[in-house]
């Protein structure tokens, strides 16, 4: 647990001073001369309890009575980690099986918070939880272990040096403390743990103790566990085989280097994308392509019109999927066309061998689809068609690694009858198919097989043919509910711990029991009293955390009063609380199929910040006077106290509105509701707002307690689902328009970038040639008016699907700081609104939060917190609500496609052979066709054995259909019937839907 250092008004000696003068350069290359202070203290506590000489302030000290017992310590020893044992680690660290007491150093922490800050905060979690007996002692501020630096001497030797005379001063203090109270008994040992060659050998000459992490990890309880987790490479003689190994990939530039190169314009940085379909193609550069896209996933290099094309692993160069990368390009000569085959990577990878870097399966493949693409169809002039720029990975800026969910390759186990305990370097398999397999030693592969795991990337050296981690921890059984759902959090970084204890102190002493005070209370000031208003909310079956509430009456005038009402969640929340950074941490609810994954504490959630009918509950109310035609005569925003007088589903209101014998002033109240949203959304597309679509499915789940999934079905869109939409766009736009007012420089909104025409390139030209019809892009409106014509009077289903299309060559809206863009950049694509942002739902988004608290001070109801009033801070906090969006999304399709599958599964043994479904071709290959299953809302791959003819330039493949019969041609937005079962690969030991064609032509045979 950290201390906090009480400094006494008289300490019991003057306290020592350190000066350190030096001259650092600014921004704009001025040196100025710092001069930095430090008073030194004699009074620093050491942490153990039994010390009688420093005075502990500490709620939970160390102990002598908890000194770890070790093999080389039998009296029991303290452990002091360095700065790099918590940076490449932190697995080990964390683990409850690493039970000794640490004693973290000032230093040590303040070097981490410098190096990284995710481990930082880990760090920091370690020091917080009360399982683990840890002290951080200040070391710095300590006189008698306080270091000066050194002439000629680096920020790093000086931090080991500060290290060692900590880890000495402890072992002269803790044996005085020993001689004071057992005189004759052992004394318990200091051990600084350090990988750092050098800073042992430095310690052994000044006589204090340190050890490797292997070494120490060896004579530990629970050694054969623990050596799973050290990161490759930990303790000695680790690299010196690698150093014999020869290079397979060419060694990346250093940062000096690619800096220089980018400035010049030689090198280009961007973003390292995979490619679904092919592991040995990738492309640099935000996520803008579509599944039918040549490009899928890539971000765009700003220095062309097309994302650049990397191809074979030597140019990949051991990037992974999401790293900044600096981008060799090549020569216009060089140019090529993208891969137009499927590839699969655990296929053509299944023979390597784990222990083996010299000879690797996929060698011979990758050659032969390296000489087909640049040998690919040229026309008379010689030119690639659909060419792009090509180019080669020479250096990585910014690595993506984080920990992966897992499956064992049982193919790269030993076949020798080796015991449990021996190590044996074997394959572990991302779940992801967009990441290479990762080489990793263990102990535990036979009892691992069958596992879900997770696992840690430690370093890709260029003698390495694939990546090198270690084990973390095991989920689960695969194929298991609650292991599947841990894995997908996992995989998409959502914080799914319970909240803890400083957070839950944040909530009202009075929990359930809590009320909105009578009038008179504070709470009242400046908020209106709308509890005899006819509110009501409408939301989808089962919703718990109600943001949003509505209501609308007409006025004498003819106009009519129209409002929306969101949960009061920043009365609750507050900045700079426990509560209020874990909600930013998270940035959003996650909802999965069977559960979700709050933002904030339930009693907020579910209770206190939820709109339920009938109960009075803190609104921020928006409320216009609109007329019959919906356009706003004014609008106000007011702090409000409601009662909600129903809830209903969205099947409800619409039977509500739709009985016209229904006259009561609530149903009334509904069906204005329902004109003026009409009118709403009318005018919106007039403006050019776009109506797309995406794939969105139900998933129907048994009633019983097994809560199985059974059957999949579409989600029907009602009237009401508008009804609800538009008040909210309409309360969003109003807002946002409020608060830039107020604040232009650090206003929270939210923009839609127009796409680049290129991204609907294939997609026009499929159109085009397939069905005669022309895509507009020039602008939103053009688009929406295009895609409205884009019908089949024989496929009805036709519209919808070119509308998914399209939708999946947008750019992703995203959240930003009105300052820090320019103002012509504010706009919404999608709903061709000048300016938008968010603020009707902040039970599950932290955005919504922050705008709340920006409207409050825009509207003189409460003073804006001085955080608000940065860029810098605003900014940030948006990147991560950002990323915890994408994630968010991600993690709950994820959660969808596993529950498709085992609704598949529970179908398949009542339909013979697999379940049939129809399906669209939506992208066609040299050896196979890319179907969507539109009633499951999921895509597919059919790969075929033989030959087939490709047509690249019709999207088109012609199948063969026995010997008598004639080919069959199939193109993109034909319909197929296909088969799909969900089976367990043989290799990655994950669940693996596998579809094929049964109608026109059953694939199986080809």
């Amino acid at each position: 647990m950290a201390t906090v250092i009480a400094m006494r008004k008289r300490p019991r000696g003057d306290p020592a001073l350190i000066q350190r003068k030096f001259f650092k350069k600014t921004a704009k290359g001025k040196v100025i001369k710092v001069l930095r202070e430090r008073y030194l203290r004699d009074d620093i506590p050491c942490g153990i309890n039994e010390c009688p000489y420093c005075i502990t302030q500490q709620s939970r000290p160390l102990s002598l009575a908890v000194a770890a017992r070790h093999s080389d310590y039998p009296a029991g020893h303290y452990v002091i980690p360095d700065t790099n044992i918590f940076l490449n680690q932190m697995d080990l660290m964390e683990s409850p099986l690493f039970d000794a007491p640490l004693i973290v150093l000032q230093t040590v922490l303040e070097e981490v918070r410098h190096r990284s800050i995710p481990l930082h905060n880990r760090l920091k979690s370690l020091l917080r939880s009360e399982d683990r007996p840890c002290f951080v002692f200040y070391n710095e501020y300590r006189e008698d272990t306080a270091v000066q630096r050194k002439d000629d001497e680096s920020p790093n030797d000086m931090n080991d040096r500060a290290i060692r005379s900590a880890v000495a001063w402890y072992r002269h203090h803790i044996g005085q403390i020993s001689s004071a109270r057992n005189k004759g008994q052992p004394v318990p040992r200091i051990v600084l743990l350090t990988d750092d060659v050098a800073n042992r050998r430095h310690a052994q000459t000044e006589g204090v103790e340190a050890v490797s992490v292997s070494h120490y990890v060896q004579g530990s309880k629970n050694s054969a566990l623990l050596l799973d987790l050290l990161a490759a490479g930990a303790g000695d003689g680790d690299q010196g085989d690698k150093a014999k190994s020869s290079a397979i990939y060419p060694e990346h530039m250093s940062s000096i280097m690619i800096n220089a190169g980018i400035k010049a314009g030689q090198l280009q940085q961007g973003h390292f994308n995979a490619n679904d379909y092919n592991y040995l193609e990738a492309s640099t550069a935000p996520q803008i392509y579509s599944t039918i896209d040549t490009f899928k996933g890539t971000v765009r290099v700003a220095a062309f019109p097309k994302p650049v094309l990397v191809v074979g692993r030597q140019n990949m160069n051991r990037a992974m999927h999401g790293d900044i990368v600096a981008i060799e390009v090549f020569p216009e000569t060089e140019w090529r066309s993208p891969a137009d085959a499927v590839v699969d990577q655990d296929e053509a990878l299944k023979n390597d061998d784990a222990d083996d870097t010299e000879a690797e399966g996929g060698d011979d493949l990758e050659a032969q689809e390296e000489a087909r693409i640049a040998t690919k169809l040229r026309d008379g002039s010689g030119k690639v068609k659909e060419e792009s720029p090509t180019g080669r990975i020479v250096g990585i800026i910014k690595r993506n690694w984080r920990t992966y969910v897992c499956h064992l390759d049982p193919a790269s186990l030993s076949s020798s009858s080796e015991t449990s305990t021996s190590v044996q370097a074997v394959f572990a398999i991302p779940t992801s198919a967009l990441l290479p397999r990762i080489r990793m030693r263990t102990r535990q592969a036979p009892q691992l097989l069958d596992q879900k795991i997770l696992v840690t990337i430690d370093r890709w050296d260029s003698t390495s043919r694939y990546p090198e981690g270690h084990f973390v921890r095991s989920l689960g059984k695969v194929g298991g509910k609650e292991a599947e759902q841990e894995a997908l959090l996992v995989e998409y970084g959502v914080a799914y711990g319970a909240f803890g204890k400083a957070i839950q102190d944040c909530l009202p002493p009075e929990g359930d029991s809590w009320v909105v005070p009578p009038k008179g209370h504070d709470i009242w000031k400046d908020r209106e009293d709308l509890r005899d208003v006819l509110i009501c909310s409408i939301d989808p079956p089962g919703c718990q955390d109600i943001d949003d509430a509505l209501h609308a009456r007409a006025l004498p005038n003819g106009n009519i009063e129209a409002g929306v009402h969101i949960a009061d969640v920043s009365h609750f929340v507050h900045a700079e609380t426990p509560m209020d950074s874990e909600a930013a941490a998270r940035g959003t609810t996650v909802y999965l199929v069977d559960k979700r994954i709050d933002m904030l504490p339930s009693l907020l959630g579910t209770n206190l910040c939820s709109l339920r009918p009938h109960v009075e509950r803190l609104a921020f109310s928006v409320i216009w006077e609109l007329t019959p035609e919906a356009k706003i005569v004014n609008v106000r925003f007011t702090k409000s106290v409601i009662a909600s007088k129903s809830a209903f589903t969205y099947e409800e209101a619409q039977i509500r509105k739709d009985d016209q014998s229904l006259k009561d002033p609530l149903t009334q109240s509904i069906r204005l509701l329902n004109s003026l949203a009409r009118n709403l959304r009318e005018g919106r597309m007039r403006a050019g707002a776009l109506n797309l679509a995406s794939p969105e499915v139900k998933i129907q789940m048994e009633s019983s307690e097994s809560s199985d999934p059974i059957d999949v079905k579409q989600k029907e869109q009602l009237e009401t689902n508008s009804l609800v939409e538009e008040f909210m766009l309409l309360a969003n736009i109003s807002v946002a328009k409020k608060i830039q007012e107020t604040f232009p420089l650090t206003a929270v909104l939210r923009r839609h970038m127009p796409p680049p025409t290129t991204n609907f390139e294939t997609l026009k030209d499929i159109l085009m040639k397939i069905k005669g019809l022309k895509l507009d892009v020039s602008s939103s409106g053009a688009l929406a008016s295009s895609l409205d014509l884009c019908v089949d009077s024989n496929e009805p289903a036709f519209n919808t699907l070119v509308r998914i299309m399209a939708t999946r060559c947008m750019l992703s809206a995203e959240y930003f700081c009105s300052g820090n863009v320019p103002r012509d950049t504010f706009g919404h694509y999608g709903l061709a609104s000048p300016i938008y942002t968010h603020f009707t739902s902040p039970i599950r988004r932290y955005a919504d939060v922050l705008v709340h608290r920006q409207l409050s001070a825009a509207i003189n109801h409460a003073p804006l917190h001085a955080s608000l009033h940065s860029k810098d801070y605003v900014e940030r906090i948006l990147n991560n609500v950002n990323r915890r969006h994408r994630m968010a999304q991600m993690a709950s399709r994820a959660s969808i496609e596993f529950y498709v599958g085992l609704a598949i599964q529970s179908r398949a043994p009542n339909e013979a052979g697999g379940v049939r479904e129809e399906a669209y071709v939506i992208r066609t290959f040299r050896n196979g066709i890319a179907v969507f299953v539109s009633r499951l809302g999921i895509e597919g791959l059919v790969t075929f054995k033989h030959e087939i003819e490709y047509d690249a330039e019709a999207y088109a493949v012609t199948l063969p259909n026995g010997k008598k019969q004639k080919p069959v041609s199939l193109a993109v937005f034909d319909k197929v019937t296909v088969k799909i079962t969900v089976e367990k690969d043989t290799t990655t030991q994950r669940g693996k839907v596998r579809m094929v064609l049964v109608s026109p032509v059953n694939s199986e045979a080809l």
